[in-house]
């Protein structure tokens, strides 16, 4: 878990959301407030969050709704917030993903050892899914994994991408030289296939064709960049979004140093 996990209270009464907000940020969490789903969705997708607090009776569209969407599109903890006599509405939350459901009125401290319960939780499953990560061999690469087992690429949602053989031995051989300038001379020995030009454009379309598959924007690659003049660079720490070691430009060139 991070230092200060990040909860988003999402609920249209003003008078709740300050209350939990206070009473959470006394306690060392970082509290957002949102007063529905517009606001929920800018903050998701603008920030890192690890736990949402979501009442389901609000006007407009409702917390079942929002569960959906946050299950959907992020691996969010979802706590709802339902009213005393909405039992169905808690099943329902329960079925569409939400991780646990807490009656109104809200008793913080109840509410304090939930939110610690989830978060556990979900730290337990990261740590769960790294440690089958590193079984199964999986390479991350910006938004897809590399399986180096079943040579087959996974999106962040799991579903698998389409990868030629070519495709694949290019993102093995960098996944295996990570952070080191390799040519195009170089990836040709590394793929084992000596049938390709280093000289013409078929490493470049390849890699292109890679781009469109891993990065964020393939028209601005992060995580494989070109050198120029060398060859490219796999860049593992660009995968979290985290600035990379190293002289890297904000284009989609990264320059050696000229000493």
């Amino acid at each position: 878990m991070k230092e200060k996990p990040h909860i988003v209270i999402v609920d249209d009464d003003p008078a709740i959301r300050m209350t939990i907000q206070e009473y959470l940020e006394l306690r060392e969490y970082r509290a957002s407030a949102a007063d529905g789903g517009q606001a929920l969705r800018r903050i998701v997708g603008e920030e890192e969050v690890d736990l949402v607090l979501l009442d389901i009776s609000m006007p407009g569209e409702d917390g079942l709704s929002l569960a959906r969407f946050l299950r959907e599109a992020t691996g969010v903890g979802i706590i709802m917030l339902t009213g005393a006599g909405e039992i169905v509405d808690r099943v329902v939350g329960l079925e569409v993903g939400a991780d646990d459901y807490l009656a109104k009125p809200v008793d913080l401290r109840e509410l304090l050892a939930r939110v610690k319960a989830v978060l556990r939780r979900l730290d337990m499953d990261r740590d769960a899914g790294a440690a089958e990560s590193r079984r199964r061999r999986l390479v991350r690469f910006g938004t897809a994994q590399l399986d180096m087992d079943t040579h087959k690429l996974f999106s962040a949602e799991g579903q698998e991408i389409p990868l030629t053989s070519m495709e694949f031995d290019l993102l093995k051989a960098f996944a295996e030289n990570p952070n080191r300038v390799l040519s195009r001379d170089q990836l040709l020995d590394l793929a084992h296939n000596r049938g390709w030009e280093p000289f013409d454009r078929s490493i470049d379309i390849r890699i292109a064709r890679v781009r469109r598959k891993i990065e964020a924007d393939p028209a601005k690659p992060q995580v494989i960049k070109t050198v120029r003049g060398a060859g490219y660079i796999y860049l593992p720490s660009r995968n979290a979004g985290q600035p990379a070691a190293g002289h890297v430009s904000e284009g989609s060139e990264t320059l050696l140093p000229t000493s």
